[in-house]
């Protein structure tokens, strides 16, 4: 029976998003309202304590902080010769004075040489109301406390939200990322199936997913029982033909039977190098063999044996400079396989004369380098691009390398060709 899916997981992506988002900023929203209502009711509230407080001090004698004017000669000292420059209707302050004053138009007096436009005064002494600085700061400091407290609340939760509505696309991307593609199990697919996510984008996304790994799956079975196939199949005529090749050197066989009979052999061997490195390639059940430790020494010393019948009829010799006798951690046969390929290269494409060809063996570097070929004109002859090895290129050697954790590099310049493979530790 299958579990059964949140109330939340029924809906779309596209509705859980927006209803994330909606309630997010719902909350915010009511929070800073909520925030400015306690402002203004709290300075409101301040305001009239504090000018209750200043009349009640003040008691029995009351004083009137707020009273009214109708000429310029009855204003306090301090703004007369404010009022004398006639100022525009409209609300003054003065901070020194602790006065508000507020200016009117005077209908009811008659225009006079000295004034043109009568104007009353309305004075508010807001000394003893207005707080200190300080206690303005402090204030201002504690809304902006509670205020930015409420914002952080509000933001907190629509995170909290908005993670609950992408939960399945989450939990989605961590089942896919704890697979294993290379041994792949009933539980993954368990894990995976689209029914575990909704009727939603989620759900479809899950679907497709697991058809791909379905494919990926019966793709994988598919070449491993056409290599295990492939190997037999492609080793048994080269055994047949090495031990026709064995019972045909017993033979007494001319001159030229001779020479036929060592090109065959050479492209029998030359073959069986071939499979071998396609079957190295494509064989996924041997990773117990990248593993071992071996000596890089002797397998080129076997690779120089195997091609020096290309240097047969060249005045070239092969110059071998053992600075140390490195071991290398990976497939001993893949690392035979991309060494032959190189020392190939280097043998095939040096001329009569063209030498030495210098092999170097380093603490952690083999290096194969020999001059280019060059055309009797003396121009460099297009052979190093094209197919090196077995007719199968430099590629191979750099997906062997690639495998086995290798560095595969070619550099050439006017006169000279150097392959490295290098290595770690």
């Amino acid at each position: 029976m299958k579990d059964k899916q949140p109330l939340m997981y029924r809906h779309s992506l596209r509705k859980r998003v927006a209803f994330a988002f909606a309630i997010c900023v719902a909350v915010l929203s009511v929070a800073w309202g909520f925030a400015f209502l306690a402002a203004i009711r709290l300075t409101e509230d301040r305001v009239l304590t504090q000018q209750l407080q200043v009349a009640a001090e003040s008691y029995p004698a009351a004083t009137m902080n707020l009273r009214g004017y109708d000429d310029v000669a009855s204003l306090p000292e301090s703004l007369r010769d404010w009022a004398q420059t006639n100022p525009a209707e409209g609300l003054y302050e003065f901070e020194s004075e602790e006065l508000h004053v507020a200016v009117l138009s005077a209908d009811n007096e008659e225009p006079s040489a000295e004034n043109e436009s009568p104007r009353a005064f309305v004075v508010f002494d807001v000394a003893g109301i207005e707080a200190a600085s300080s206690e303005d700061w402090w204030l201002l400091l504690v809304i902006t406390g509670v205020v930015g407290t409420l914002g952080v609340l509000g933001f907190g939760l629509g995170v909290v939200v908005m993670r609950r509505a992408v939960a399945p696309v989450a939990q989605l991307a961590k089942v896919v990322a704890d697979i294993d593609l290379e041994q792949l199990s009933g539980e993954d697919y368990k894990r995976i199936e689209s029914g575990r996510f909704g009727d939603d984008e989620v759900g479809v996304l899950a679907g497709a997913i697991e058809k791909t790994l379905e494919r990926i799956s019966a793709f994988v079975a598919r070449e491993r029982y056409f290599t295990s196939s492939a190997s037999h199949e492609l080793r048994t005529p080269i055994t047949v033909i090495t031990g026709a090749l064995e019972l045909l050197e017993q033979s007494e066989l001319s001159a030229a039977d001779v020479k036929a009979l060592d090109r065959v052999r050479r492209a029998t061997l030359d073959m069986k190098t071939t499979i071998e490195m396609f079957l190295c390639l494509a064989r996924e059940t041997d990773d117990g063999f990248y593993d071992e430790q071996f000596l890089v020494m002797p397998l080129v010393s076997r690779a120089i044996d195997q091609q020096r019948y290309l240097l047969s009829g060249k005045l070239v010799d092969v110059d071998i400079d053992e600075l140390a006798n490195p071991s290398v951690c990976g497939h001993p046969q893949a690392f035979a396989i991309a060494v032959n390929n190189l020392v190939r290269n280097a043998f095939e494409h040096t001329l009569d004369g063209q030498g030495p060809i210098k092999i170097r063996i380093k603490e952690h570097e083999l290096s194969v380098t020999n001059q280019l070929s060059r055309d009797a004109d003396g121009r460099q002859t297009p052979t190093e691009a094209s197919s090196h090895g077995y007719g199968l290129g430099l590629g191979i050697v750099q997906r062997l390398c690639e495998r086995n954790g290798w560095s595969f590099s070619l550099q050439v310049d006017e006169a000279r060709l150097a392959a490295r493979l290098s290595w770690k530790d």
